[in-house]
């Protein structure tokens, strides 16, 4: 089904928040040009094999390239670079990771095109109130490559579609959960409203916090001694950091977590985005304060507030992510157009390419052309859910759908059928039957609610799964076979 998964992201789309402000890890996800490596490299390694993950082979001088990069972006943010075979094995166990990512994607046929890549750049523009172009100055002027940066924004993207395809339908907020939402922040539950004059919605300050984290990763299955084991680690890690150690620093070279290379940064968003357990470690502290250990499923944390207050509007490039941000609790009439629209869906499997299945749609849409009915090519080939309503997908209220189709819905006339459009379901054919304008203040209070408790529950949720696809692998680590443990 076409519809977002994580139930009506029009709200980030819509009320947007500026965070120009974001951390400096905006350049260093951008790889610069690989140094030669560093000759503490372990010379019974050189030109062999780093790590196996399943079948595929990761060589000791693809880590020393990263490794090289990774010199260069921590050195850029002025983040203390841990000694050369401290940071082999963190970036051996990032790339093992996107290895796993990648394979999974593949299996699943997820498949991310330039034009993907060029929209998530202007999301990214967009949501920083700035132009593509600036974009791209940005990251230049911090000594990065454009590329690398488009290289690693292309493989956000597919973490997205990965977590989309495998997570999303899996994150259920009930009525209930929304209504106790609302009201722990002072806001009554009704039902929707009449239709009101149309007004402009008065934005409320929103408030925004920004993390970073050492994460100490417990494996699933640990036994109690290994997990008292793993506790005294992040205890010692903590005393370090209370002793005035660089937290960029003690997470580069010591957190397991996927963002360690970025200095542990989790990036800025509205306060109830954060998982519950970390807005209540973190609701006393102010900028620059460091949490005690926290444990949650998949580990001990400690983290570090960098910001919290209001956004500010900053010159910091921003970092390659095109994941949804929740936008803040709003209130006051709001008058939304709505577009009545259906769809045909053909999904791609290893059965059916994606230049098949589009193929198959340009067929139908020719057939549409020479008078065809809609419904009845909707219920004959579409794979979607709605197929049997002849694809019919009711009133859809701005970004309730993925961006892809969301973009090609807007762009269409009533009665007007589109072009092929490519989502990470498949491929659509698109009509639009009818539009109307409602007042949607009720209803976008609830859908806030909904995506701010999504949002805190989404990530978590990812990072068990990825937890899980990794305990499931063939993963023989040559520079670190500790971390073989509890692996088959």
């Amino acid at each position: 089904m076409m519809r977002s998964l994580h139930a009506k992201r029009w709200i980030a789309a819509m009320l947007m928040i500026a965070l120009g402000a974001l951390s400096p890890v905006a350049v260093m996800a951008a790889k610069p040009a690989a140094a030669a490596a560093p000759k503490q490299a372990s010379q019974q390694f050189v030109d062999g094999i780093a790590a196996i993950v399943n079948k595929q082979v990761i060589t000791l001088q693809q880590v020393n390239k990263e490794a090289a990069a990774a010199q260069a972006q921590l050195r850029r943010q002025n983040i203390p670079v841990p000694e050369y075979a401290v940071l082999q094995k963190q970036v051996l166990q990032r790339m093992i990771m996107e290895e796993l990512e990648r394979q999974e994607a593949e299996r699943l046929g997820i498949k991310v095109t330039d034009a993907q890549v060029a929209q998530a750049v202007e999301t990214i523009a967009q949501r920083n109130r700035i132009t593509p172009q600036q974009l791209r100055a940005e990251i230049e002027k911090g000594g990065a490559k454009w590329s690398d940066y488009l290289a690693d924004l292309r493989q956000q993207v597919r973490t997205d579609q990965l977590r989309q395809r495998t997570v999303d339908s899996t994150i259920i907020i009930s009525d209930a959960e929304v209504d106790a939402f609302l009201k722990s922040q002072g806001q009554a539950v009704a039902a929707p409203a009449p239709a009101a004059p149309q007004q402009a919605a008065r934005p409320a300050g929103p408030q925004i916090l920004g993390l970073a984290q050492v994460l100490v990763e417990v494996p699933e299955g640990a036994t109690s001694a290994q997990v008292q084991a793993l506790r005294q680690k992040a205890e010692g890690l903590l005393q370090q950091l209370q002793k005035g150690a660089d937290f960029g620093g003690v997470a580069a070279a010591s957190s397991d977590g996927p963002q360690a290379l970025n200095g542990g940064e989790l990036g800025v968003r509205p306060v109830e985005g954060w998982p519950d357990l970390f807005i209540s470690a973190t609701q006393n502290l102010q900028a620059g304060q460091i949490s005690n250990i926290i444990q949650s499923g998949n580990g001990f944390h400690i983290l570090k507030v960098l910001t919290r207050g209001q956004p500010q509007a900053g010159n910091s490039p921003p970092p390659p992510t095109t994941a949804p941000q929740a936008a803040p609790m709003q209130q006051g009439p709001m008058m939304v157009t709505q577009t009545h629209a259906r769809h045909i869906l053909i999904k791609t499997t290893p059965a059916m390419s994606s230049e098949q299945a589009q193929t198959r749609l340009a067929q139908l849409r020719q057939r549409l052309q020479n008078g065809e009915s809609f419904a009845d090519l909707a219920k004959r080939y579409s794979d979607d859910a709605t197929a049997p309503q002849g694809g019919d997908l009711g009133w859809l209220t701005p970004g309730e759908t993925v961006p892809a189709f969301q973009r090609a819905m807007d762009a269409l006339q009533p009665n007007e059928i589109s072009q092929p459009v490519q989502s990470q379901f498949g491929w659509h054919l698109i009509q639009v039957l009818e539009r109307r304008t409602k007042n949607m203040e009720n209803e976008f209070r609830r859908m806030q609610a909904r995506q701010l408790l999504f949002q805190r529950r989404v990530e978590p949720a990812f990072e068990d799964w990825l937890s899980q696809l990794r305990g499931q692998a063939y993963i023989d680590n040559r520079l670190d076979p500790a971390s073989n443990r509890g692996r088959r």
